[in-house]
């Protein structure tokens, strides 16, 4: 019988789904390979130190403009947190958390 793998499940936070809302098609497709490419490899992004410990943080380019995705993971779940340029980006997540 073969091994079958689980399925990963992205969920979403609030501020994230609100950010996501606000795209235009076009960054949303960025947004959505970001996404997958984290889903295959949560390891891609950086791990935050002090108040953000435990949190990863994904940059990508979309549009000539750097984006960062916040999100949390465990084997079986990735969690995104928080869409956005990087002004305010940090200091909006710390209050949300």
């Amino acid at each position: 019988m073969p091994a079958v793998e689980p399925q990963i499940v992205v969920l979403q936070e609030r501020e994230f789904k609100v950010a996501y809302k606000k795209l235009h098609p076009n960054q949303k497709k960025a947004v959505n390979a970001a996404i997958l490419e984290i889903v295959d490899n949560p390891l891609i992004g950086v791990e935050k130190k002090g108040d953000l410990k435990g949190v990863f943080v994904h940059k990508f380019d979309c549009l000539d403009r750097l984006f960062l995705l916040a999100y949390q993971w465990d084997p079986l779940t990735r969690t995104l947190l928080a869409l956005g340029v990087h002004e305010n980006f940090y200091r909006d997540m710390k209050r949300s958390m």
